[in-house]
């Protein structure tokens, strides 16, 4: 190897592997020029020098994506500032996400087509934190029988013209709607042919429509349980499709306030790993103290992390990826692997970038973290390079200077 080749590659060596298909402890994963080039068995039998992270006594695991995302800290994806975006991205770096998808709420056109272009404009000036893969456009075409959170007043059947424009705007990855209205179901073929997910959710849809909604490309559900119909033995409804329905990936917000720990266990078995996706919906007020914040124009107030509107309905979250790991663990007796597959490879498929995101393979963006015994992040790498470390971590060891300029 000659000294060029040393400089551009990093061995992070002697932690537990997570990838998360097997497990390997310890285990070794090089990292050359942003990517996974191998993941192997054992500890790497190497000096100090060069670029190395010493990870014995940790968890190197894939990074979390999260699909479905607002704010943090003070910011919002509808504030449609670079700063609100790139403040955002180093919030959910401390806690492990690799990558989101910015998500916007009912609003009127221009404000949406505003958070579209903002992001967009993030994209290609890249960022210090996790990676942006595209925008989730959450609304406006709902149902307004089940609007949430979301300001009625926005709420719209789907128009043509309309979402064309924010197609052409910016990447749209997903999009979630009520099939259940004629307008909205036209869209989803349009969406599904120009790249992005479709997911059913505020939404009063039966059964049947869901299922049809499916035959279109429909492959989603938005924060399962929560804004849409609801379960019966007689008549399934939209959670009743949504668990069903092996084509469907279900996102879950496990804070423990959106659903009963009994029913992420419940949602955890009929779904399995592979088909439930964790999100955390945190609004701006993620990261913050409680008190009162902003929400599409509505007052939500956070009271011991519990945001809510005044009208005591719920209103986002102030969850983060990591914890969200930690509880569905609690509550449905998951291993740590089957609970990084629901953070990692599985919304990667859920939106089309499992190719390049959400598991340690030869080849994939190198996107990782470490965890310490907690399962707290220690560290966060995003195509190779060092976007959050925890303070306790800095000067721990010589070889975890340098890695982020290096690689």
């Amino acid at each position: 190897m000659n000294a060029q080749e040393s400089k551009s590659r990093l061995v992070i060596t002697g932690g537990r592997v997570v990838t998360p298909f097997r497990v390997l402890g310890p285990g070794t994963v090089t990292v050359e020029e942003g990517k996974i080039v191998s993941v192997a068995e054992g500890a790497a039998h190497i000096g100090d020098e060069g670029n190395i992270v010493h990870a014995e006594g940790l968890t190197v695991a894939p990074g979390f994506i999260d699909s479905h995302v607002h704010g943090a800290m003070g910011h919002d994806t509808m504030d449609a500032t670079p700063a609100a975006i790139e403040g955002m991205a180093r919030f959910f770096a401390r806690h492990g996400v690799t990558s989101f998808l910015p998500t916007t709420l009912t609003a009127s056109r221009g404000a949406t087509l505003a958070a579209i272009k903002n992001v967009t404009h993030c994209i290609e000036q890249g960022s210090a934190g996790a990676e942006i893969l595209g925008i989730h456009l959450e609304g406006p075409y709902l149902s307004p029988e089940k609007g949430g959170a979301q300001p009625p007043s926005y709420i719209r059947p789907a128009d043509p013209e309309e979402y064309a424009a924010f197609f052409q705007a910016g990447p749209v990855r997903l999009i979630t709607l009520a099939p259940e209205i004629p307008e909205n179901r036209r869209l989803i073929p349009y969406a599904v042919a120009r790249g992005a997910a479709v997911a059913v959710g505020h939404s009063a849809a039966t059964y049947a429509e869901v299922l049809e909604a499916v035959s279109l490309g429909l492959s989603q559900a938005t924060h399962t349980f929560n804004a849409m119909g609801g379960l019966h033995h007689q008549q399934p409804g939209t959670a009743g499709a949504v668990l069903s329905c092996d084509d469907i990936f279900a996102q879950v917000i496990v804070d423990f306030i959106h659903i009963h720990p009994a029913i992420v266990k419940v949602l955890a078995r009929a779904k399995g790993p592979g088909r439930l996706a964790l999100i955390t919906d945190a609004i701006r007020a993620a990261g913050m103290p409680d008190g009162i914040y902003d929400l599409g124009g509505q007052a939500v107030t956070v009271k011991d992390g519990e945001a809510r509107l005044s009208t005591g309905g719920l209103a986002g979250s102030t969850l983060t990826m990591d914890r969200a790991v930690r509880n569905v663990m609690n509550a449905a007796g998951l291993s740590l692997s089957e609970a990084l597959t629901m953070a990692t490879i599985t919304p990667a498929h859920s939106i089309g970038v499992a190719d390049r995101k959400g598991s340690l393979e030869p080849g994939k963006d190198a996107d990782l973290i470490l965890l310490d015994a907690e399962l707290q992040v220690t560290l966060t790498m995003v195509r190779g390079k060092v976007v959050y470390q925890a303070e306790e971590r800095a000067g721990a060891a010589k070889a975890w200077r340098g890695v982020e300029s290096a690689v």
